[in-house]
């Protein structure tokens, strides 16, 4: 395979999930030294910088003077929630291609287990927005939202809350061999179905954890990706698109990644059949389930037999997912889930996943994320990476 026009070559995950004495700055500037320590660069090698909502004070601004970034010829805010960082993964590549800049730092932080928040308030930044007057008074919380979507899904396809907790049940089967997982412990479907309701059909082991902490990429050019140390992640195809409430038409069964999905296909040149391993964004069960329907990796309102009885599980089914644990048993740092979604993408295509869950012999990796809120209106991005010999 030939290297293409921008690699991943720094992967770093914070490694605390509640950090109480930190800032958020803070954590930026510890996943920013653990990247560059991955890949074995330096600050004064960066010279293009990406953060999202998440970053504290003006965004790219506040936070290049905070790391000492002194040769910036490239910044990048976009903010798409969760989505945000797949597409800075593709944004930076666009800029390498175009010779905007040659090593990318793209980071996440945020502290919303210590602050008490788990997303589910309406922030203040967003009450100019012109859909806060109409949805405000009716008090609208991710977790109805999503919930909303899991019922219609139900209703339109038949799909079960068995059927949704494998996903769980394949999560928490590789969240045990992490040792820095928020939640470690093994649960079957019973285990899933008996936890307590919280929305319905959504119940409190169908969400994700909340967490504190950050990540970060390194985003490089390939003759640069050549010289280091770790196994080159060559960046083959990304796609975004945004969904919202279409003018009034709504069907609450698909995500945006259903017009992202394909774009990053036809740019790396592949098809779903060719991904042994997915990294889905999971900040409620059902929003795998869509995502994986949307994808092309099952039919729509196939998503509940296709993750059923263990297909998601390493060793084990057809596809599998989330080898870290993901949102829902390891960690959701900011509430913006897609950074870790591409870091344990790269390591399993390193071959650096822990040897229980590591996918033998994998060539293409795919990761996947919405960010805002299933039911109303969300950022979506795919992103398909594929590993060098």
């Amino acid at each position: 395979m030939a290297i293409a026009r921008a690699c991943i070559a720094g992967i770093y995950e914070h490694p605390l999930r509640v950090a109480p004495h930190h800032t958020v700055a803070q954590l930026h500037a510890e996943v920013a030294k653990g990247v560059l320590d991955d890949a074995g660069l330096t600050l004064n090698d960066v010279d293009a910088y990406f953060c999202a909502g998440d970053a504290p004070g003006m965004g790219p601004v506040a936070m290049a003077d905070y790391l000492g970034l002194k040769k910036l010829s490239h910044l990048d805010s976009t903010d798409l929630g969760g989505a945000s960082y797949l597409a800075h993964v593709g944004h930076a590549a666009m800029a390498i291609a175009a010779g905007k800049c040659r090593v990318a730092l793209i980071t996440l932080a945020g502290r919303p287990k210590s602050e008490g928040s788990s997303g589910t308030q309406v922030r203040n930044k967003y009450a100019d927005a012109p859909d806060f007057a109409f949805e405000k008074p009716y008090s609208p919380a991710p977790l109805n939202t999503y919930a909303m979507c899991a019922m219609r899904h139900m209703y339109e396809f038949g799909t079960t809350p068995e059927q949704l907790a494998w996903i769980k049940v394949a999560a928490s089967a590789h969240a045990k061999h992490n040792p820095q997982a928020f939640l470690r412990e093994e649960l079957s479907v019973a285990d899933v179905l008996a936890s307590p309701m919280i929305a319905d059909p959504l119940r409190r082991a169908d969400c994700c954890v909340v967490t504190d902490g950050g990540g970060a990429l390194l985003v490089v050019h390939p003759d640069i990706a050549k010289t280091l140390k770790q196994p080159v992640v060559q960046v083959m195809g990304c796609g975004e698109s945004t969904k919202g409430q279409m003018g009034g038409h709504v069907d609450l069964t698909y995500s945006g990644v259903a017009w992202a999905a394909p774009k990053a296909f036809a740019e790396a040149k592949l098809q779903p059949r060719d991904i042994k391993y997915a990294s889905i964004y999971d900040s409620f069960t059902i929003t795998v389930l869509i995502q994986l329907e949307d994808l092309g990796f099952c039919k729509k309102g196939e998503g509940g037999r296709f993750v059923e009885d263990g297909q998601l599980i390493s060793g084990q089914g057809s596809l599998a997912f989330n080898t870290d644990g993901g949102g829902l048993c390891n960690n959701h740092p900011s509430n913006r889930g897609g950074m870790t979604k591409v870091i344990e993408a790269v390591r399993q295509l390193r071959g650096q996943a822990h040897p229980a869950v590591q996918v033998p012999n994998l060539e293409f990796a795919l990761a996947s994320g919405i960010g805002g809120a299933l039911g109303t209106r969300h950022g979506a991005s795919t992103l398909i990476m594929g590993r060098v010999s």
